[in-house]
């Protein structure tokens, strides 16, 4: 296509230039001031954040809660997936326009809608007590719980569109045939649907467990002060404290789970195909 690679890297350059300056450059600056401190290159910053307890029980619960969405994404993605990718062309079009709805519509909108429904007042608790299966509204905004299921809906569709890719690319007859040679359904699943579908798993884990860490929105709303998440305790650093070495300590850590996350998957998923 292109006479010389001279004349492909002049046409990428000036794209280049332009993520380096708007992009790489500001994220360097950000990511500087957590170990440049008074002139001095030092990881003193990083040694104190972690020495609180609050900053320590922040960092496991968006963890953990981060990797818990991941895990249920999956089971949910898979089984969805599964479904749609078995259904005609003109009903599976339908219902991938019907997944990727949600996405059009705003992630304020979306999360405030779970306060209807999560409210003490709202229409789960209405049921509840309705049904007599409480005697009385329960507290479900303010908690982990909350914030799990707001993310959950906010990323399902991510993970649901990228396992629909892997399993059309799968062979047609791969299910079927490990059916006919007497595997069961856990079978099947875990030594051919998984193996042949790992890079929709990848793909698909590493933008909802990234999301999951970095979305402010929905733990803000759903989790408040009571919820605290990376996410959120960086934009009281910066916004209330005006501490720019914590949040620079807090970005650099959200930048490192993201990528180990990545990173993690990958392993997990060439160990599962080389088998």
């Amino acid at each position: 296509m292109f006479q010389s690679r001279v004349e492909a890297m002049a046409l990428v350059l000036p794209a280049a230039l332009f993520a380096g300056v708007v992009f790489l450059v500001p994220v360097i600056v950000l990511l500087t001031q957590g170990i440049h401190i008074d002139g001095q290159w030092t990881l003193s910053a990083y040694a104190d954040f972690f020495s609180k307890s609050l900053n320590r029980t922040v960092f496991f619960r968006t963890l953990r809660l981060g990797a818990l969405v991941t895990v249920i994404a999956a089971v949910i993605g898979y089984a969805t997936a599964y479904a749609v990718v078995s259904l005609p062309e003109k009903s599976k079009g339908r219902m991938i326009g019907l997944i990727v709805l949600p996405l059009m519509i705003s992630p304020v909108a979306r999360t405030y809608a779970w306060i209807v429904l999560l409210g003490r007042t709202g229409i789960i608790n209405k049921a509840l007590v309705g049904m007599g299966l409480s005697d009385e509204p329960i507290r479900f905004l303010f908690t982990e719980t909350a914030v799990t299921i707001g993310l959950l809906q906010l990323f399902l569709p991510l993970m649901i569109i990228a396992l629909i890719s892997a399993l059309e690319n799968m062979p047609r007859d791969a299910v079927p045939a490990a059916r006919v040679l007497g595997a069961n359904w856990f079978q099947v699943f875990w030594k051919v649907i998984l193996p042949l579908t790992r890079e929709g798993l990848i793909i698909g884990g590493t933008l909802v467990f990234t999301g999951s860490m970095t979305a402010y929105i929905t733990p803000a709303i759903l989790g408040g002060s009571k919820v605290l998440m990376l996410e959120t305790l960086l934009y009281q650093r910066v916004t209330v404290a005006n501490d720019l070495v914590s949040a620079s300590v807090i970005a650099f850590i959200l930048m490192a789970m993201a990528f180990s996350a990545n990173f993690l998957l990958k392993k997990i998923a060439s160990a599962r195909g080389g088998k």
